[in-house]
């Protein structure tokens, strides 16, 4: 378990673009919220930060800030197994320390639906000791809906909240939300007010001025929170390797656009079901160029219908058909979107490659879309499904090949403006 320990000593501050007098003027020391101090060895205030996955790894998201007596947990995801980790479906943070301070946690945060942030929650209810949950409203859907296959499981207390809203944890922690851009709405950032420091989570985040749902980032705003003093900034680092900025969902959907133009025949996508907006952006193209569509997968179908009641996905009437009419149309008149472009073998895409599916058949020339980046340690199984495709005779397009998949995380030149905003 990695800890870090702020104290009352300021740190040092970040020089991105600003000169020594601004970067003095501009700091500042929170207000205190508790009627007491606590103190560390060296008789220093302390708030720990202290992340039990997610850092150093992809997936397994999930951190908690201590201030004496009161806990607050960021995330309960899970990740994916390597391939030499045989017979494991996912793996979990270690709650251990939580679990022994469990009466102390005062709410636990999701900061969005994606199964890294949430898909640990089912097995960590009860070892946390059923807290509130706060969170987004497609967040809520997604985790009550996957709380069904729970039933042992008490009733989950969630609590919805959105941007601009501000919540008290405890005594000691306050936070305020704020709209960030992702790959799936509702995503929320979190300005912490502690006695002794501020900190700033960014959650998955990148800049994008053209998103396919909700608003961009309000950058007046970040730069008001930045004024306020920011003592920690814990950004998404996903994409920090990565020069430049990261792509616009419009860019995204300029060139899936091509494909919908040149093909002939089927087109199958295979997707992330918790990547709302670009299962909208292919409703859109597949109306434009009068084609039905298809869900396949448990999970698609289920995010599919709550993002569809909360608004986040717009569906024409008869745009939407199920897999056993597939048959009664041209094959150039239907989309397919479809779970398991991780390669997983019990998912829908997997099913259809291997000619397992009851209704869906593919033939020479169908398109087959991966709008997904591979999640690391399961290259080799999307390669050897991506293989299956080819040798079928498909139209295999990646995101390596052409921009059909937009990370929703920041990259280089991103983390540099959030930085300096936050400064």
């Amino acid at each position: 378990m990695i800890e870090t320990t702020v104290t009352t000593k300021k740190p040092r501050r970040s020089s991105w673009k600003r000169s020594p007098a601004s970067r003095t003027a501009r700091r500042r020391t929170p207000p205190a919220m508790g009627p007491t101090k606590t103190t560390s060895e060296h008789g220093e205030e302390t708030l720990k930060v202290i992340p039990l996955g997610g850092l150093g790894e992809i997936g397994k998201n999930m951190c908690f800030l201590e201030y004496k007596d009161d806990i607050l947990v960021i995330d309960a995801g899970f990740k994916f197994p390597d391939e030499d980790h045989l017979g494991i479906d996912y793996i979990i943070p270690n709650t251990e320390y939580l679990e022994r301070k469990r009466q102390n946690i005062r709410g636990l945060i999701l900061t969005h639906g994606h199964m890294d942030h949430v898909g640990a929650l089912p097995y960590l209810l009860e070892k946390l000791g059923n807290p509130d949950i706060y969170g987004g409203a497609l967040t809520r859907g997604i985790v009550a809906k996957r709380h069904e296959e729970f039933p042992h499981l008490p009733k989950l207390k969630f609590h919805i909240v959105k941007a601009d809203d501000t919540v008290k944890f405890g005594d000691y922690f306050q936070v305020e939300f704020f709209h960030v851009n992702h790959n799936i709405p509702d995503d929320l950032a979190l300005f912490i007010k502690t006695p002794i420091a501020t900190v700033v989570h960014t959650a998955d985040f990148k800049f994008d001025h053209s998103p396919t749902n909700g608003q961009p980032i309000n950058l007046d705003h970040l730069r008001e929170l930045g004024n306020r003093g920011v003592t920690m900034l814990m950004a998404d680092s996903t994409g920090a390797e990565r020069e430049g900025h990261s792509i616009s969902e419009k860019t995204i959907m300029d060139n899936m656009e091509l494909i919908f133009r040149e093909s002939k025949q089927m087109i199958v996508f295979g997707t992330f079901a918790s990547m709302v907006d670009r299962i909208q952006q292919i409703v859109w193209l597949s109306e434009k160029y009068g084609r039905k569509v298809v869900f396949e997968g448990y999970s698609m179908k289920s995010n599919v219908e709550i993002a569809k009641e909360l608004g986040y996905i717009k569906i024409q009437k008869d745009t939407q058909i199920t897999s056993n009419q597939v048959n009664d149309y041209p094959r150039s008149k239907i989309t397919v979107i479809a779970t398991g472009a991780q390669g997983q073998s019990n998912a829908a895409l997997m099913r259809i490659a291997n000619h397992e599916h009851r209704f869906i058949r593919l033939i020479k020339k169908d398109s087959l879309i991966f709008s997904s980046s591979t999640v690391p340690g399961n290259e080799r199984a999307v390669q050897n499904l991506k293989d299956m495709f080819y040798r079928a005779g498909m139209k295999v397009y990646h995101y390596q090949m052409m921009d059909i998949h937009a990370g929703g995380h920041a990259q280089k030149e991103d983390l540099g403006h959030m930085m300096e905003v936050m400064n």
